[in-house]
């Protein structure tokens, strides 16, 4: 699908923060010139509807209402910080090509009035802000259940019919997404900030640090060839997928999209819960579901998994330095230190622990 870019390049580099929205929580109305430029942008009738904060993280995300009824989620992304505009419609046009993969369901993107799924609104500064919208989905966050895991094995088998989709697929003129490579996992200047930062002893940093040198080892020597490497959705956790009333599952959030080793995403499903007692209960059924699939994984491949699990802990640590606490459920986030000092112990003991 080509991609839909026309008036939509408005500068796309420019770096402001999602600081505009930190004082809004949870349920607030959104500022005038965003419920202004929404309506605009998709045709509605603002008598009928409202525009209420969802959570803040890489991205402010918004409820619409229309007569009092949840219809759409409106997502906001901060100018700049996926490559502008171009990446955001590159996210958008990966999304609908998976939508032709058989027996997964998948957010749909709603287009604009001009026919476009992504619009720039200006704040009263005159900065551009990409916003795209996507129908409301009923139901449960998986982030919300005391455990997800009888869900993983969905998971993991959509995972793989992602990998396979994206092996076979050729994006269309103009697709840049960014890489999840080491450096944006944890190098000096990451994406999401530094784990350093967080409120670990000394002795345990030197713990963290250890165990990330021991599984870095292993992704440093890992191949990046079409059958390892390629483009995933990065983010496949419990809080990007909601269970319907009738059980069925929705993947919800693109935003993550990008280039990695295709087993990241086994990593990413586990983000930050990999220190709770149901950990392993979803990490083998994950593998359960991704090897229906494709195939059994083998030695090297476990090996790497579980490499970038832990990588991705120490990843999400540096997150939880760098976000607001509301956007983790109550508490989760003052779990992420220790949590991941005991992820390190475990590792360093035996690296396929969550697999045992």
């Amino acid at each position: 699908m080509a991609l839909q870019l026309a008036s939509l390049l408005d500068d796309p580099v420019q770096t402001v923060s999602l600081d505009t929205f930190s004082g809004l929580n949870k349920g607030d109305p959104a500022p005038f010139w965003l419920f202004q430029g929404v309506c605009g942008a998709w045709g509605i009738n603002h008598e009928r509807a409202e525009l209420n904060l969802i959570t803040v993280s890489e991205n402010a995300t918004f409820v619409l209402l229309l007569d009092g009824v949840a219809e759409g989620v409106v997502r906001v992304s901060q100018p700049g910080y996926v490559g502008g505009p171009e990446a955001v419609a590159s996210e958008i046009s990966w999304l609908n090509a998976l939508h032709d993969i058989d027996g997964v369901t998948l957010i749909n993107p709603v287009p604009t009035v001009r026919g476009t799924f992504i619009t720039t609104i200006r704040d009263l500064n005159g900065v551009g802000w990409t916003v795209i919208s996507t129908k409301f989905v009923e139901g449960t966050v998986l982030e919300d259940l005391d455990n997800p895991a009888p869900y993983y094995r969905t998971i993991g088998s959509w995972a793989a019919r992602f990998h396979e989709q994206s092996r076979r697929w050729d994006p269309p003129y103009g697709f840049v997404r960014f890489n999840w490579d080491i450096s944006n996992m944890v190098g000096p200047s990451p994406r999401w900030g530094r784990w350093e930062t967080a409120p670990l002893e000394p002795a345990e940093r030197e713990l963290c640090d250890k165990a990330l040198w021991k599984a870095l080892d292993v992704m440093m020597k890992a191949p990046r060839t079409n059958e390892t490497w390629g483009l995933i959705h990065a983010d496949l956790r419990p809080s990007n997928v909601i269970r319907g009333d009738d059980g069925t599952l929705t993947i919800i959030d693109f935003d993550d999209a990008g280039y990695s080793w295709y087993l990241y995403d086994y990593a990413a499903s586990l983000s930050f819960v990999e220190h709770k007692p149901y950990a392993p209960e979803l990490a083998q059924a994950w593998v359960a579901g991704y090897q229906e699939v494709a195939g059994a994984f083998d030695d090297e491949q476990l090996e790497m998994m579980s490499a970038l699990s832990m990588i991705r802990r120490m990843q999400m640590l540096g997150w939880t330095v760098s976000h607001r606490e509301d956007a983790l459920p109550d508490g989760l986030s003052a779990e992420e230190a220790p949590g991941s000092v005991e992820c390190a112990e475990r590792y360093l003991r035996d690296p396929l622990w969550l697999l045992r």
